[in-house]
C-alpha cells in the first residue's frame, strides 16, 4: 500500500510537470517611466500586451508597471532589461548618453517629420546601422515621437528669445541644438518636468505635444512654439526591448508570437500612438486659450541655420568612431522622405 501511494504521488507529480512543461505559460514584466494614463503606456504598451497575449491563446502574460514602479530611475531601464532584472522596457534611448551613437542621426535638427513616418524610418534604419549596439538585447522595436516643440512661461516668437533660456532638454543631441540656439538646456528626464516648471529650475522645455496631459504642461507654462514646413524642431528616440533571455527561453510557437509583435509594423504603431496623443495634447492647450506660436518660413530657416554646426559637428565625430557620418545623416533624410511620401 505504501508502495502504491508513493507510486501515484509520483505520477501526480510527474502529470502536474508535464502540464507544467507543454503548456509553457509565461509571465513578463514590462517596466516603463509613465504614468498609466499617459499615451505611451495607454495607448501603445497596454494593446501590445494584450495583442501578445490574446495571440499566444493566453500562455504569455504581460504585466504592466508604470512609472519605475519596480524601482531605479528612467535611466536605468535599457540594462534592467539587459541584466534581467526586468523582461520588457520601453525608454528613451537618449536617456544613456553616447552608448548608442549611431541612433542620434533622428535627433538632429529638422531631420524629422511626423511620428509614425519617422518611426517607420528609424526602425529600417537601425535594422541595418544600429544592430550591434543593441545586440545585448532583444529589440521589439524602434520609434520616435511626433514634432517636438518649445513649450515656456515667456513667449518665444523669435531667435533671440531664446538666449538665456532654461529649458529642459531629453538627450545630449538635443541639449546641443539648445545651446547652438543660444539657451541654456537642463537635462532631465521627461517624469521630471512638471515639477522643475513649478520650481522654477527651468522656464521651458521641449517636449512633443503628447506627453503634455500627463505632465499638466499646458496648465504650467502658456506658450507653445512650432515651426514651419515638414520637419519638427527635433525628435527623441526610443526603444521597446526584452531580456535576451527571457526570449531565449520562449518555446519556439511563443517565440512567433513575440516575433510577430516586433519590427515596422510596431514601430509604426507606437509612432502613430504619438501622432494621436499630440492633437489631443494640442487639443487641450487650445482649450485653454493658451498662446500657439507658428515661426513662419523666415523665422523657421534661422534657427536651422543656427542648428547647422551642429549637424556638421555629429558626421565629424561619428567619422572619429570609424563611421561615416554624412553618410548616415544622409540616408536618415532619405529615410525620412520616404516614408513621409508628399508630406
Amino acid at each position: 500500500m505504501k508502495m502504491l501511494k508513493c507510486s501515484i504521488a509520483a505520477a501526480v507529480a510527474f502529470g502536474a510537470m508535464t502540464v507544467s512543461t507543454f503548456a509553457q505559460d509565461v509571465t513578463l514584466r514590462f517596466h516603463q517611466m509613465l504614468p498609466p494614463q499617459a499615451t505611451i503606456p495607454a495607448k501603445a504598451i497596454k494593446p501590445w500586451a494584450e495583442k501578445v497575449m490574446s495571440e499566444s491563446g493566453g500562455r504569455i502574460k504581460v504585466e504592466q508597471f508604470d512609472a519605475m514602479s519596480l524601482g531605479g530611475k528612467p535611466p536605468e531601464l535599457y540594462d534592467q532589461a539587459k541584466d534581467g532584472a526586468v523582461d520588457l522596457i520601453w525608454t528613451v534611448i537618449g536617456y544613456t548618453p553616447g552608448r548608442f551613437p549611431t541612433t542620434e542621426a533622428f535627433e538632429l535638427p529638422f531631420m524629422m517629420t511626423t511620428g509614425e513616418a519617422t518611426s517607420r524610418a528609424f526602425q529600417e534604419y537601425c535594422e541595418k546601422n544600429c544592430m550591434d549596439e543593441f545586440s545585448d538585447v532583444k529589440v521589439i522595436a524602434w520609434h520616435a515621437h511626433g514634432p517636438g516643440l518649445i513649450h515656456s512661461k515667456d513667449p518665444v516668437n523669435k531667435l533671440e528669445d531664446m538666449n538665456g533660456l532654461k529649458i529642459r532638454g531629453g538627450s545630449r543631441v538635443i541639449n546641443q541644438m539648445l545651446e547652438k540656439l543660444g539657451a541654456t538646456p537642463v537635462g532631465m528626464p521627461v517624469p521630471a518636468v512638471s515639477e522643475a516648471l513649478s520650481k522654477g529650475v527651468i522656464t521651458a522645455t521641449t517636449i512633443p505635444w503628447e506627453v503634455t496631459p500627463a505632465l499638466k504642461v499646458s496648465e504650467l507654462v502658456k506658450n507653445h512654439t512650432t515651426f514651419s514646413g515638414k520637419n519638427g524642431l527635433y525628435t527623441q528616440t526610443f526603444v521597446v526591448a526584452m531580456n535576451k533571455a527571457s526570449y531565449d527561453a520562449l518555446p519556439d510557437d511563443l517565440k512567433k508570437v513575440i516575433d510577430a509583435n516586433s519590427g515596422m509594423e510596431t514601430a509604426a504603431f507606437f509612432g502613430r500612438v504619438m501622432d494621436e496623443g499630440d492633437a489631443a495634447g494640442k487639443a487641450i492647450a487650445e482649450k485653454l486659450g493658451n498662446n500657439i506660436i507658428v515661426l513662419d518660413e523666415a523665422e523657421t530657416q534661422r534657427w536651422k541655420d543656427a542648428a547647422e554646426p551642429l549637424i556638421e559637428g555629429w558626421e565629424a565625430e561619428m567619422d572619429g568612431k570609424g563611421k561615416d557620418g554624412k553618410a548616415l545623416v544622409e540616408e536618415a533624410r532619405s529615410l525620412v522622405d520616404k516614408y513621409s511620401g508628399n508630406m
